[in-house]
């Protein structure tokens, strides 16, 4: 399934010339999605212009059972074309889990524990609250050096034009270059009732929604893939902006 939308708001962004974005919201796990899309941007190449970049917005991982997969296929980097992954709230929380078994006893909640199945760690005592140590060294062992790396490298923003891209948002009243990791991984209500503008409109995930939410001041493209099967990607040209969905056929 492929559907485009056409969008328009009142602020007027822009990016570069001859540069093409696909914003891609959060995967979680949904590999079939996101071979699904890379198709539909691979059909898309013969028009596209002398430059295009896909910015992933975190959220690789977790609640989906395909994490392992997705991460192998980016951390290998095959997509067709360039990328920048940002991080997401979850990937920081596998890596302090690296570091810290008790990071565990919330992470079993929100995904994790499909992550850890993904990767082969037997998460039977998991499910009962226990074996958080021995489940920790079982992931140390079996995730590749390369996913690790991929993971641990990825940058929390990207700027092109009059967009800042980020997964969960950022601050009221704190300029962009001042954001801290911790609001740009997590942060919801306070930034998302936000009606005031920052110095560039705010292209972002982390929170669901049923459809990508358009303000005047920031778009999530978060439609959440692992519940709904539903993969957005914001494409973004010159002063255009559609969305391309990839789906289910």
């Amino acid at each position: 399934m492929a559907r485009f939308q056409t969008l328009q708001t009142g602020l007027p962004t822009v990016l570069p010339p001859d540069l093409r974005i696909y914003a891609v919201g959060d995967i979680h796990g949904r590999a079939d999605l996101l071979d699904t899309l890379a198709r539909r941007i691979e059909d898309e190449r013969p028009s596209a212009p002398s430059e295009t970049l896909t910015i992933f917005l975190g959220d690789y991982i977790d609640r989906g059972l395909q994490s392992a997969t997705v991460v192998e296929w980016l951390s290998r980097g095959e997509f067709p074309t360039p990328f920048q992954a940002l991080r997401g709230n979850h990937e920081e929380v596998l890596l302090r889990f690296l570091e810290d078994d008790s990071v565990l006893e919330s992470w079993r909640k929100f995904g994790g524990m499909e992550t850890l199945h993904s990767y082969g760690v037997d998460v039977s005592s998991v499910m009962r609250g226990k074996g958080y140590e021995e489940a920790r060294r079982a992931l140390v062992a079996r995730l590749p050096a390369h996913h690790r790396r991929f993971m641990a490298e990825t940058p929390l923003t990207a700027r092109y034009g009059d967009y800042f891209f980020c997964h969960a948002g950022v601050k009221p009243g704190v300029p962009l270059d001042e954001q801290k990791a911790d609001d740009l991984l997590w942060i919801r209500e306070e930034f998302l009732s936000f009606r005031g503008s920052w110095e560039k409109m705010i292209v972002h995930g982390h929170t669901p929604v049923s459809e990508p939410d358009i303000q005047p001041n920031r778009i999530n493209v978060d439609t959440g893939a692992f519940a709904t099967s539903i993969l957005t990607a914001l494409v973004l040209e010159g002063d255009s902006r559609r969305m391309l969905f990839a789906g289910p056929a």
